[in-house]
């Protein structure tokens, strides 16, 4: 087996992969769409980051990463690169027990590619139920850090009843472009809530202007309301994380928020399936949402109505190895 850079060459039977791959997580968590479109993986073999497993002519494997960005993942002074689940995949022909060992060898070969461009944090998004690819990137010093999730909303669950109710209004709305600054306080009690322990990820809090300046005009917001007031809300988008979130049935939760003495209650429950009802009454069949595996209020309440399907792993290299690998260049 030799391993070489990825070419346009590859491009078809690395496709084939991909899509296996896909096909077989779909396998276990039937709600991803049948009907999708792989990305175009032209860049990759043109970036020279990318690298093959190719024995007898054959492409056994591939790991493909996207061009470095400067603070990736929020990460000040951190170079990285993150490659996607159509981007990457072993044969689904070849053995459990090979399947590691072969995403082991890619990696040492992308890796010292990467260091040598001076890119220390790497990123990649297995699929959730790929157990011998995710043991063989922890045996590399990954740790999971996004989740991405998807649920039919064929099944709604029912309401929960308030007990807030008793004494204040409650109400469930979507919200217009020009109302989006109700949320303000919202947004800011988000970036505060992810810059505690355990998650740690620091963002600049936001005016009115910077508020709108990051939201694409093409976002959805609906929030619930006590007293008229705005204490939570669901944001969505018809696009996600990948391409299974691409296609015309789904819609995904881009950011969600609840503010802490509503937690638990059992309404940002019923915020949710005001946003099911809503979608399903306008044709859509799928919901998705992605969160940081180290948030533990998004992912316990994520996981109680959404289902796995990728695992998103990174790993950050000490500067001193990439500052070595760069001087031996």
């Amino acid at each position: 087996m030799e391993f070489v850079d990825f070419n346009q060459s590859h491009i078809a039977m690395a496709l084939k992969i991909a899509k296996d791959n896909y096909e077989k997580e779909r396998q276990q968590v039937s709600e991803l769409p049948e009907n999708v479109t792989l990305p175009d993986l032209t860049h990759f073999a043109e970036n020279g980051l990318g690298v093959t497993a190719i024995q007898d002519g054959q492409v056994l494997g591939f790991i493909c990463p996207y061009l470095p960005r400067e603070d990736a993942f929020g990460t000040t002074m951190v170079r990285g690169t993150f490659v996607p689940m159509n981007a990457h995949g072993i044969a689904t022909h070849i053995a459990e027990e090979d399947r590691g060992r072969i995403y082991s060898k890619l990696y040492q070969a992308t890796a010292a590619k990467l260091i040598k461009r001076g890119i220390r944090s790497h990123a990649i998004a297995l699929y959730t139920h790929d157990q011998s690819g995710a043991r063989s990137f922890f045996y590399n010093g990954f740790g999971l850090r996004c989740i991405d999730l998807i649920r039919s909303i064929d099944v709604i669950p029912e309401d929960k009843t308030l007990k807030i109710e008793d004494q204040h209004k409650v109400e469930y709305v979507e919200l217009f472009r020009d109302e989006w600054v109700l949320l303000l306080d919202q947004h800011n009690g988000l970036i505060s809530h992810l810059a505690n322990s355990p998650s740690f990820m620091m963002f600049t809090p936001l005016d009115e202007a910077a508020l709108y300046q990051q939201t694409s005009e093409d976002v959805r917001y609906f929030a619930a309301k006590v007293n008229a007031r705005c204490v939570a809300y669901i944001k969505l988008s018809d696009r996600g994380e990948n391409f299974a979130t691409e296609v015309d049935e789904m819609m995904n939760i881009c950011g969600a928020y609840c503010e802490t003495e509503y937690r638990g209650s059992g309404l940002y429950h019923n915020l949710l399936c005001y946003v099911m009802k809503k979608l399903q009454s306008e044709g859509y069949r799928l919901l998705g949402v992605d969160c940081e595996s180290f948030n533990p209020t998004a992912r316990g309440f994520w996981l109680k109505y959404f289902k796995e399907y990728t695992h998103s792993v990174v790993r950050r290299i000490d500067e001193k190895a990439v500052d070595e690998a760069m001087k031996e260049q």
